[in-house]
């Protein structure tokens, strides 16, 4: 889908960009290899040219900052398919409700990438340079309502820390979809299921499972570790869920659209 994005050209929108794919110009090589394109002047074809020959380059560089800067933040999932073994899906716990709360904490960080779990936990593993040493191994962080809420806590709490530039916020790409609601109840629309000791917990019960634990309940604190890891490792076949639904929507496919519906799409699943 990537090398399919003409958004990132200036002056193009998804209706020319729709336009190029319904005329059978589907990726950078062919529109740089098309002697015209319908509406377009020489001199812009010739302007195009050169930035979609840099943004291959880039590509071929797995230079996807570059590529993300150029843009907007709600089409970042089209960096999914290609990123989709470099990415890092992240999950925090906290003791405050905003990043803006001075009296909140990061407590839990939960990280997965490449079929393996990694859990940061305050006081012990989390540090600066674990965190940015996990964050530098990713091309495309993975988050639910991250843009809006781990990331910004995040930042506050660890103001030395880079993030990739890629960004997929699932919550808001969820809701450009129709689908509405928290983690919690997009897992239960599109049949993904939990370990029933998990089922029913949220935020306001991992701040009372941490301070179980800081009043030395180890039993909450592998309580508090297990929700995170669910919240964590969810993100996974949630990803793979909302990007099929927003390449039927919004890619290539779009020219003779056909909706897949959720359980259709969870049968999908392995």
């Amino acid at each position: 889908m990537l090398t399919s994005t003409f958004v990132l050209l200036q002056g193009v929108g998804p209706v020319t960009e729709r336009r190029w794919w319904q005329d059978g110009v589907l990726d950078w090589h062919s529109f740089v290899n098309r002697p015209r394109i319908a509406g377009l002047s020489p001199d812009r074809k010739s302007l195009y040219n050169e930035d979609l020959s840099l943004a291959l380059a880039a590509f071929e560089a797995g230079d996807f900052s570059s590529l993300a800067a150029r843009l907007p933040s709600r089409e970042h999932w089209r960096f999914y398919d290609t990123c989709r073994s470099t990415a890092l899906y992240l999950d925090i716990e906290t003791t405050g409700l905003s990043p803006h709360d001075p009296a909140g904490a990061v407590t839990v960080v939960g990280l997965y990438q490449n079929g393996s779990t990694t859990t940061l936990v305050q006081g012990d593993t989390l540090t600066t340079d674990r965190l940015q040493a996990e964050l530098d191994r990713c091309t495309l962080l993975v988050t639910f309502f991250g843009s809006v809420f781990d990331v910004p806590y995040l930042r506050t709490q660890f103001p030395r820390l880079r993030f990739p530039t890629a960004h997929l916020d699932l919550c808001l790409a969820a809701r450009r979809l129709g689908m509405h609601g928290g983690l919690k109840r997009l897992e239960q629309e599109l049949g993904l299921e939990r370990a029933p000791a998990l089922c029913g917990l949220d935020g306001l019960d991992a701040v009372r499972l941490w301070s179980q634990w800081r009043r030395g309940d180890r039993s909450a604190l592998d309580m508090l570790l297990a929700y995170n890891r669910a919240d964590t490792e969810t993100l996974v076949p949630l990803a793979a869920l909302v990007y099929k639904e927003m390449m039927v929507r919004f890619g290539p496919s779009s020219a003779t659209p056909a909706r897949i519906s959720h359980d259709a799409l969870t049968a999908s699943l392995p």
